[in-house]
């Protein structure tokens, strides 16, 4: 067969992406074949690392537990995307300057919460100090807690200040009968920044007019001596009964609406801030008049995420290194900080060339601190051990907080905002190349959700020129790509590996992507992925194609489900009898299948067949062994995997048993006996010793 050169499909970059990127992509895909020596990945350990580092909590879980199928996992509840509907909330009204109504004040003393003690020190140093800094990130309900303390000072009437005056101003905005005065968000840099000494002339004047000022900060502002108030949000529960019980006002009715499953579901996290905890309390209280569905309270986590990556990106004091971050960690969840970090500032250098092509990008070795990221993430850091081809490794790791957070991000980025998809898309390039399985691993998880959200544009931009690379590393990624996003739900996977595999289908890598995918698809339909496979074989490929078809049904064979595990094996034996390259590629996957199972998975299957009565796979099982002997091109490998199982059946008293009860099954006529009467007798030891003790027990069960 042909095999097309990457430039038709891994080089071809989006053509505002600038030319030092293309010529980046264009070393990933064809300069470095030579280096990566062609050589694919063995399946087995594609796949461990695979199921290793795709992550548990990706919107929802793509793989969970001890599974080793891709078929795990599914996202949990709706995304708000596209037509579905959406939620707006306002986090209280926006205004830059004027007087705060009295009606406000008032509506926000009846439903406020907030830590008794962290009020109470708040308060006592207003009504010492006069100005109070409250600090924190956004939606924590830092103004709420402002006007609060103004509230129980009865510093009234409020007046708001513009949030761009100069610190050095804030003395001349000072007028007025108001008693008291709220900056929110003030703006500061390193050249503007809030010192002690500007506040020193404003504590004067309040005490002169027995008034008194709060200034909300978020993470970013720039201090100099001053000493603010970290101001941490209530607990979601402690707000959500709070304006519940002032919107229904009927304690038994509050009781019946946070009994429903979707207010138990919000009770049970503690992430939700004030806003959204408000919000959630509107809708319950619209419920219990007729005015939303529970599929609008179920729907509420989604919306709420969606809300809050908009904000993200669509805050223009957010520096842009921290909104590279943010993509990072989605695409990282779960997975060490360190890297998430690292690869940001990649991701950093080409959003900065997006934005100026004619510029260097410039990473500042020092920036926001590990906590202020967090914050901003709305994710947490933890210590946890990390897999590595070393053995497992002490890792402190980053994950958010809101399990949907993740998915619904990189949806967002990738549909929403377009002009990032240049940079994205060299970034994902480069993880793809990265020579940590981790990396790999995630661009493909990425990828995945992007072809879940947009399948034709992350198809044409980034699987198909994977699909297409010379360097079976990218191969390796689009095939896995193209499993994980059919795990998530995305439309036409089936559609595209049948294409991708048709023995018309003149581009090698595509068709060995294709054969990839199945083996991890598969376990969802493996009728249709055997069927395709099968095809293949008869078409009539190499011996490597030949080779990877046969390694792609074995992983299928040994999926985590005895029921796809049984259908594989049934649709085997039926294809003994086909053509001779399909009856070598069953009897070959058979035989590999045997081969690759560290747990003996397919002896273990034999002894719980006959344990349970299951004639049918039983028989099965011995007659593709009997096949496999049978057949010249397959005994010596054969052969080597029954001495495989007798070693291990030798320390594995479960083995030998499953083993006894094999052998006669396989010795039907007198040559298998003869076969295995051989093997048992000469076989020796991994060290080359006498033949173990097990081997004269077989012998004698045969």
């Amino acid at each position: 067969m042909s095999e097309r050169p990457a430039a038709d499909g891994q080089d071809q970059p989006d053509r505002s992406a600038p030319d030092e990127a293309a010529a980046e992509t264009r070393e990933a895909g064809e300069g470095s074949a030579a280096q990566d020596g062609e050589a694919p990945q063995n399946p087995w350990a594609a796949r461990r690392e695979l199921y290793l580092h795709a992550g548990t909590r990706f919107g929802g879980g793509l793989t969970a537990g001890d599974q080793t199928g891709v078929s795990g996992g599914r996202v949990a509840g709706d995304v708000i995307m596209g037509s579905k509907i959406e939620h707006h909330y306002s986090s209280g009204p926006a205004r830059t300057s004027g007087e705060i109504p009295p009606a406000e004040l008032a509506e926000l003393a009846e439903v406020f919460t907030a830590e008794p003690e962290l009020l109470a020190a708040a308060l006592a140093r207003l009504r010492e100090e006069r100005v109070l800094v409250l600090s924190g990130p956004r939606y924590t309900g830092r103004r709420s807690a402002a006007l609060t303390l103004l509230h129980r000072l009865d510093a009234a009437p409020v007046r708001a200040l513009d949030p761009k005056t100069p610190p050095t101003a804030l003395e001349k905005e000072l007028t007025g009968d108001a008693r008291g005065y709220l900056l929110c968000d003030l703006a500061t840099d390193p050249n503007r920044p809030l010192r002690e000494i500007d506040l020193l002339g404003v504590r004067g004047k309040l005490r002169d007019k027995d008034a008194y000022l709060v200034i909300t900060i978020g993470l970013y502002a720039v201090l100099d001596d001053v000493r603010p108030v970290d101001w941490r949000p209530p607990v979601p529960e402690s707000v959500l009964r709070a304006h519940l019980g002032s919107l229904v006002a009927d304690p038994e009715r509050e009781r019946e609406l946070l009994a429903l499953e979707p207010a138990r579901d919000f009770l049970t996290r503690d992430h939700y801030r004030p806003w959204e905890a408000a919000a959630f309390a509107a809708e319950l209280a619209g419920y219990a008049r007729g005015e939303s569905s529970e599929r609008e309270l179920r729907d509420f986590g989604a919306a709420a995420v969606t809300r809050q990556v908009r904000d993200w990106f669509d805050d223009e004091v957010t520096p842009l290194r921290d909104k590279a971050f943010l993509i990072s960690l989605a695409a990282f969840n779960e997975a060490p900080y360190a890297l998430a970090a690292e690869l940001s500032d990649e991701l950093l250098a080409a959003l900065q060339r997006t934005e100026d092509p004619g510029s260097r990008p410039r990473i500042p070795v020092f920036g926001t601190s590990i906590t202020k990221r967090l914050l901003l993430a709305r994710a947490h850091g933890y210590e946890e051990e990390e897999y590595t081809e070393w053995g497992p490794v002490g890792q402190y790791k980053a994950a958010f907080q809101e399990p949907l957070a993740a998915l619904v991000l990189l949806r967002e980025v990738w549909t929403g905002y377009p002009s990032a998809r240049p940079a994205l898309i060299q970034w994902l390039r480069g993880l793809a190349e990265d020579g940590r399985p981790l990396v790999r691993t995630r661009a493909a998880v990425t990828a995945a959700v992007l072809a879940s959200a947009d399948l034709p544009s992350a198809m044409g931009l980034i699987v198909q020129g994977w699909a297409r690379a010379r360097r079976y590393r990218f191969c390796l990624v689009a095939a896995n790509t193209l499993a994980l996003a059919h795990a998530i739900g995305a439309p036409n996977i089936p559609g595209i590996l049948r294409a991708w595999c048709d023995k018309d289908q003149p581009e090698q890598r595509l068709r060995w992507t294709a054969i990839r995918a199945y083996a991890l698809v598969g376990t969802e339909m493996p009728g249709e992925a055997l069927e395709a496979l099968a095809d293949a074989a008869r078409a009539g490929g190499d011996e490597d194609e030949a080779e990877e078809i046969a390694q792609s049904v074995a992983l299928l064979l040994t999926a985590p489900e005895p029921e796809v595990r049984a259908l594989v094996l049934a649709e085997l034996v039926e294809l003994v009898n086909d053509k001779p390259p399909v009856r070598r590629m069953a009897l070959r996957a058979f035989v590999l299948a045997c081969e690759h199972t560290d747990d003996l998975l397919l002896l273990r299957w034999h002894a719980e067949a006959l344990a349970a009565g299951s004639t049918a796979d039983d028989r099965h099982l011995a007659a593709m062994w009997r096949g496999a002997l049978g057949d010249l091109s397959q005994t010596g490998d054969a052969l080597g995997a029954l001495r495989g199982w007798v070693r291990e059946a030798d320390k594995d008293p479960v083995a030998e048993s499953a083993l006894a009860g094999l052998l006669p099954a396989i010795a039907v006529t007198a040559d298998d006996r003869k076969r295995l009467s051989h093997l048992l007798r000469t076989l020796r030891t991994k060290r080359g010793g006498p033949p173990p003790a097990v081997a004269e027990r077989l012998l004698a069960a045969l």
